[in-house]
């Protein structure tokens, strides 16, 4: 298929003030299969809401099978997917406040074994280990767990690019709650005071966002269950987009 994208042009960024975590209602996702039997996606699903089902209700897993054979379409293209099997599975909590952590993983096609495993008798052939989809289910759901618990309103995955964006914000300042920072993003940051000459100021921050009123509450409740989250502040660039519509 194909996708269209559309976006008008965007003369400059507004400051963002992203702090307060929320509670978590829901989680949604999706468990892909390609070339493999088509119960492994249902599999995944069953696996992840047998983690998800014991901290809230709301979780829905849809599964899209495909299989190695596709039909013909009037347009000529060949349905189905493609020579390889696979199987996937991505997960998305959102919040009472409007922030969405997500998580993907994939099969994995090599898991570590005994190296007396790994060779039969016959030394060209090799034991492929292949994770189940079972534990791929398990796997995904404790990755988004841990985005939970980290407490951050942003993916640990693209913590450089909304600080990028923060960057690039009007000159005022713009805040933002993060877990902790990857290794790619503290070399982010360095490039970023390099390039626009943007110092971040970091303050460590205990409590799991304004407003919190329980101090019990769990991993899910206003107030995090998980480690120490970090306000990231800075004063933006001012920097403004001066392309001009092609006709």
């Amino acid at each position: 298929g194909s996708v269209d994208f559309y976006c008008p042009i965007v003369k400059e960024l507004n400051p963002i003030d992203f702090v307060d975590f929320g509670k978590v209602k829901r989680v949604r996702g999706t468990a892909v299969s390609c070339r493999i039997p088509p119960s492994s996606a249902a599999r995944v699903a069953h696996s992840v809401k047998g983690v998800m089902h014991r901290l809230l209700p709301d979780v829905w897993i849809h599964t899209d099978v495909h299989s190695s054979s596709g039909k013909k379409r009037k347009s000529g293209d060949v349905g189905g997917c493609g020579p390889s099997p696979g199987l996937s599975v991505n997960l998305t909590a959102t919040t009472t406040e409007g922030v969405c952590l997500s998580v993907e993983c994939s099969m994995n096609h090599n898991i570590n074994s005994d190296s007396g495993d790994m060779m039969q008798h016959d030394q060209t052939v090799e034991r492929k280990n292949i994770e189940l989809p079972e534990d791929l289910g398990k796997r995904s759901a404790t990755l988004l767990l841990q985005e939970i618990y980290s407490g951050g309103c942003i993916d640990t995955s693209a913590q450089s690019f909304a600080m990028l964006m923060m960057c690039l914000t009007p000159e005022d300042v713009s805040r933002i709650r993060l877990g902790q920072f990857s290794q790619y993003t503290i070399m982010s940051l360095r490039l970023y005071k390099e390039a626009f000459g943007v110092e971040f100021k970091l303050r460590a921050d205990d409590n799991g966002g304004e407003g919190s009123d329980d101090e019990s509450d769990d991993g899910f409740g206003s107030k995090r269950g998980g480690g120490q989250t970090i306000i990231c502040s800075c004063l933006g660039i001012g920097y403004r987009n001066m392309a001009r519509a092609s006709t």
